[in-house]
């Protein structure tokens, strides 16, 4: 089979590889839909997770079951699923506790790519597919189905540790498609008035449709600084970091009120350590807690979210920015997302 991989650090291109093997629980599947992601630009140019020549690219992904598994209960061969981008081990310690996510080490349960080929190929292999997929709804447009696997759960999980009540303030930092799910999450949440902070029109347009009342323009000055003037020295209640390099969680430290929650969702590459405004922070006691979490996966949070969609309640056709027909594709769609010109949310392939 064919699929498009890192050849080495600082360059992708297309391989020729064997086919996966599909284990008793697990699924074979032929895409459906594809999307680039920021991870697969850090992972190409910026060394995120070493070099890894050959390995096949991609972990945002719906899915048309070609092969099933022997124990595998809940899916058959021509079966249309939502492939989550992250498919935790669930028989492991860390899932049992809560922690689905990081099953197998920190960040572990990013196995397309980090620990095995991904979805950018003619055939992707699925663990323990009984619980990493779901089924697509009938009807569902494919565009809408793939921003599912990756976007709207981290952007939500942003959202969700923040721990967002009724009517709070809140500042999204990053307004790519994370940050639009974010700010989408915010809204269903409660909050009143939500900040957010980047500058690109297409985004920013999509960002005010999804319920953001304010746009922080970082070239206006301290990002910071123009939120706690806008809330007359008060700050905000909750922050959402989902972009910015490794001085971000800078701004979030300095425009966060004590007693609030600042929700990572943000990949910080390039830096060993990561910044934090001593004093700001009240020297470590000022309240103002840092939360963490990676792509939530699973079967139950997949349908979910699809129910979301579903009845309304979401609509992420607005970030699907360009539509490709046809698997060669992905290359033009990942560089698309790796420039990031002012038009690009997210580019999305569809393969069938």
């Amino acid at each position: 089979m064919k699929g498009y991989a890192m050849i080495k650090l600082g360059e992708a291109g297309w391989v020729n590889k064997i086919m996966p093997k599909c284990g008793p629980r697990d699924c074979i599947c032929r895409p459906l839909a594809l999307a680039p992601c920021t991870s697969d630009v850090h992972v190409v140019w910026e060394n995120a997770i070493g070099e890894l020549p050959g390995r096949i690219l991609g972990h945002e992904a719906l899915g048309i079951v070609d092969e099933v598994g022997s124990e595998v209960k809940l899916f058959k061969p021509g079966d249309r699923v939502i492939v989550g981008a992250i498919t935790p081990n669930w028989d492991n310690e860390a899932a049992q506790r809560g922690f689905s996510s990081q099953t197998g080490g920190i960040m572990g349960a990013y196995e397309f790519t980090a620990k095995k080929d991904g979805t950018f190929a003619e055939y992707f292999h699925v663990n323990q597919a009984d619980n990493n997929m779901a089924m697509l709804p009938d009807g569902m447009d494919p565009v809408a189905g793939v921003m599912i696997t990756d976007m709207m759960t981290t952007g939500f999980m942003g959202a969700e540790n923040a721990g967002i009540q009724l009517g709070a303030d809140v500042a999204v930092i990053g307004i790519g498609p994370v940050g639009l799910c974010a700010i989408g999450g915010a809204k269903m949440r409660g909050a009143s008035r939500i900040f957010a902070v980047g500058s690109r029109p297409t985004p920013v347009k999509v960002a005010k449709m999804y319920g953001a009342t304010d746009i922080i323009d970082y070239h206006n000055g301290d990002t910071a600084q123009q939120i706690i003037d806008a809330t007359d020295g008060a700050g905000v209640d909750a922050v959402v970091v989902a972009g910015g390099g490794p001085d971000i969680l800078m701004d979030a430290i300095k425009m966060a009120k004590a007693g609030s929650k600042i929700s990572n969702c943000n990949f910080f590459s390039g830096a060993d350590t990561l910044p934090l405004p001593r004093l700001d922070w009240g020297s470590g006691m000022a309240n103002k807690d840092i939360i963490t979490g990676l792509c939530p996966g699973g079967r139950v949070r997949l349908e979910r979210l699809a129910k979301l969609i579903t009845y309304g309640r979401f609509d992420p056709m607005p970030m699907a920015t360009h539509v490709f027909h046809g698997l060669d594709h992905i290359e033009e769609a990942l560089l698309m997302m790796k420039k990031k010109a002012g038009d690009v949310i997210k580019p999305v392939v569809i393969c069938e």
